[in-house]
Order: structure tokens, then C-alpha cells, then sequence
């Protein structure tokens, strides 16, 4: 069994649609396949509650109404027998009648995550009724009876393998079982989700719970390339990846692979294909536990980001001064994404500004505090371990005339990062495409 995971690019169309459902019809292999909400979608719920938090509940009703045209092209463009119909019209009705209902009550954050979960509820609804107008034996999980997250934020992997092999046993077994990404139920049974680029987790968490022969992250690109194709003319797909380097790549920008979806499948020893919903036949890019093999995979980049260097106000570094400058970042739990230090002070990067003003005044209290805004960290990939002579002074090397803010290297065996100006980002990206690849 594997789990298949379509984004909501996948599933943007009638036509999108009728492509991934032929794609996992054919296969009657009884499948797990995780949808997304159609492209767009989510961005539109929010916007409805951007406007239901502002109070402007007219706003919210107009950008609705516009939602339920969309979906109502799409129903009249996918389906062609008055029972399917019928059956997506009542599965429709029951998400927007819902949004409308809480437009009407006092809104709070437990209602926004109520309403962002309707877009997965509605494209699943959508695939289902299509599955069985096509005469396909498919079979609805509901993730909001299994997927879970315990106090912590954490999937509750115990209760999310009991319940979803029960959902399971209760049905015949069928060609196809689909179900919703993103969406969950926290540790006190309120709706929650997963996050932006949640899909991916889930589709990770079921294939580790369900120990699944693969995990398949469908896109619309063709696997995990060298380089920003957005940036960089003649990119290519990488074929394999250690999950390491592919984290790594997640994490420093590569969006076609959510940072969170590696872990659960390393754990599990699951392979992770990444692949081309448009050009399924594509080889794509698979993630698993591999050898080291020696060379330099690809490169990415991270954007917003922000250099911060806190000097101490001592001759050398005092004791307890690094305690001091983790504690602040702690306390306003903000993330540090890169550290480098020196005898009397300590440069980090951050990608969140929301309490900066309140982390540099509590740093000023025992050191000088320098920021540089509007920094990119450009993250080359691969086999990384110091003992292979060169690689690092190749990356280096390819930057000689662009300023580096801060360089990152030996903290991890995958990776080198470097800071630079958001300006020099796309200039940094090519030179190091010309001397890597």
C-alpha cells in the first residue's frame, strides 16, 4: 500500500480533478490518497476571516459568494449524471451553510480554523463523488475522526494508527481511500490543522502509522531540482536524496516539499517520490536513508530573513553570555535559523520580526545589537562531511564578488549556508549553479 498526497495545484480544475482521479483508479491497489483544497481555496477562507475578525461580515458574505460560484463551475463542469450531482451539491451546501452559520457568531480563532477546514472537506467531497460516478470503489477516511495532535502540538501517532486502521477494517476493502490533508482535531477535540504545507505532514504521519510500502508527494513540478528554476535557466531534477539533504532543502526553501513531511517517513524508513501530477511517468526525485554517495546536490534559498550580531560588552565572552542571548530568543520563542560566533559576540538569523523590537531591547541590556534586514540564506546541499576536500571552498569560491554576511558550515553534514543581501540572491544562485552543476 502507498499514500499519495496531491497538492492543491493538483486539484485546481474539473480537469485537475478527472486527471488525479484517473491517475489513482487505474491502480486498485487500496491507496491512501490525501487531497489538499483546491488551489486558491484557503487563501480565500482566510480572507473571509481577515474580514469576519475586522467585523465586516458584508466583506466576509461577498468573498464567499464569489467561493461558492467558483465551486459550483467546477461541480457543473465535473459531473455528467444527476445522482453525482446531486450528492456534490448537498456536500457543497453543507461546508458553505456552515462558513454562513459562523459568520453569525462572535468570532474567535476556534471559528477561523473551523472554517479553513472546509476547503480539504470540499475537494475531497468533490474526488469522492467523481470516483463513484466512475464506477471506482473508494471509500471516505474523515481525518477529523483520526488525525490528532496531543498537547504539544505533536500527532498523537498511538490514537491516529488506532483509529485509522479501524476506519479501515469497517469497510470493504476498497480500490481507493481518500482523505483530507491538513486538517486535524487537537488534544481537546477542536478543530485544528496542521499548518501551511500540512498536507504534506499528513500524508507522512499516515504512511508512518500504516507502515506504507512509499509515500508520493504529487506536484506540479517533476521532483526536487538543483536550483530555483524560477531563477536559474537549465535546472534539473535531482533523482535521490538522503532525507537529511532533503529536510535541509525543505527547510532553506525548496517549497516543493513541506520541512515536517520528512521526519515521520525517516523515522519509519519510508521513501518519500516526489512527483509530477502533469507528467506522471517523470522519474521524480525519491528521499530515503541512502549511502553517502560523495557530491554536491543542490542549492536553495531562504527569503525575509534577518541578521542579528550582539556583541558582548567584555573583552572575551563572558560565562553565561550565550545562556543569556538563547534565553531571549526562547522567551519570545522565536526560531534561530543560523549561529556563528567569535571571542567576544555571536551573529543569528531569524525569519520571524514579530517581537524583534522586544528581543533587541532585552539583548541591549548586556551587549551592543547590530540588524541587518532584508537578508536570504542560500543553503548548498549534499554530501557535506569535512573530510571531503574542496566542496566548501568551491561554494565559497563561486561568491567571490558577492558580500557574504555570515557563513554556516560543520554544524551539520548536508549543508552550507550563506548569508547574503536579498539583492544579491538571484546573482548568488546562478554562480553557484555554474560552478556546482
Amino acid at each position: 500500500m502507498k499514500v499519495l498526497k496531491f497538492g492543491g495545484t493538483s486539484v485546481g480544475s474539473a480537469e485537475r480533478i478527472k486527471h488525479v482521479a484517473d491517475l489513482i483508479s487505474k491502480r486498485g491497489a487500496g491507496d491512501i490518497v490525501v487531497l489538499s483544497a483546491m488551489s486558491g481555496t484557503t487563501n480565500t477562507l482566510v480572507e473571509i476571516a481577515d474580514y469576519l475578525y475586522k467585523k465586516n461580515v458584508p466583506g466576509a458574505q461577498e468573498t464567499l459568494n464569489a467561493l461558492e460560484v467558483k465551486y459550483n463551475d467546477v461541480r457543473a463542469r465535473l459531473f455528467s449524471t444527476a445522482e453525482a450531482i446531486s450528492a456534490a451539491d448537498v456536500a457543497l451546501d453543507r461546508s458553505f451553510s456552515y462558513i454562513r452559520k459562523l459568520m453569525a457568531s462572535e468570532f474567535t480563532v476556534d471559528e477561523e480554523k473551523e472554517i479553513l477546514a472546509q476547503g480539504e472537506l470540499m475537494s475531497t467531497a468533490l474526488m469522492q463523488c467523481y470516483l463513484m460516478e466512475q464506477g471506482v470503489h473508494s471509500v471516505m477516511l474523515p481525518a477529523l475522526e483520526y488525525m490528532r495532535t496531543e498537547a504539544n502540538g505533536a500527532p498523537d501517532m498511538r490514537y491516529i494508527s488506532s483509529r485509522l486502521q479501524r476506519l479501515i477494517e469497517m469497510e470493504d476493502k476498497a480500490d481507493v481511500y481518500i482523505t483530507q490533508g491538513y486538517i486535524c482535531r487537537n488534544a481537546y477535540g477542536e478543530v485544528d490543522n496542521l499548518r501551511r504545507g500540512g498536507s504534506d505532514y499528513t500524508a507522512s504521519i499516515i504512511g508512518a502509522v500504516m507502515e506504507a510500502d512509499e509515500i508520493q508527494i504529487w506536484t506540479d513540478i517533476d521532483g526536487m531540482h538543483n536550483n530555483d528554476p524560477r531563477y536559474v535557466d537549465g535546472t534539473a531534477p535531482v533523482s535521490a536524496l538522503h532525507f537529511e539533504e532533503a529536510a535541509e532543502l525543505a527547510y532553506f526553501g525548496a517549497k516543493i516539499l513541506h520541512p515536517s513531511c520528512v521526519l515521520p517517513a525517516k523515522l519509519h524508513n519510508i521513501p518519500v517520490r516526489l512527483l509530477n501530477t502533469m507528467q506522471p511517468n517523470a522519474p521524480g526525485t525519491v528521499i530515503y536513508n541512502m549511502p553517502p554517495d560523495g557530491t554536491i546536490k543542490a542549492v536553495a534559498a531562504k527569503d525575509n530573513v534577518t541578521a542579528i550580531k550582539i556583541k558582548s560588552g567584555r573583552m572575551l565572552l563572558a560565562y553565561g553570555f550565550l545562556h543569556k542571548v538563547f534565553e531571549t530568543f526562547e522567551k519570545y520563542k522565536t526560531s534561530i535559523d543560523m549561529i556563528a560566533t567569535s571571542e567576544v559576540g555571536v551573529t543569528v538569523t531569524i525569519d520571524d520580526e514579530t517581537h524583534l523590537a522586544d528581543i533587541i531591547d532585552e539583548l541591549k541590556t548586556f551587549s551592543t545589537v547590530t540588524v541587518d534586514h532584508d537578508m536570504v540564506i542560500i543553503c548548498v546541499v549534499g554530501d557535506l562531511e569535512w573530510h571531503n576536500c574542496g566542496f566548501e571552498s568551491q561554494a565559497v569560491a563561486a561568491l567571490h564578488d558577492i558580500p557574504v554576511r555570515m557563513i554556516s558550515y560543520g554544524g551539520s553534514n548536508y549543508n552550507i549556508s550563506m548569508v547574503v543581501r536579498s539583492c544579491d540572491k538571484v546573482a548568488a544562485l546562478k554562480r553557484l549553479s555554474e560552478a556546482l552543476f
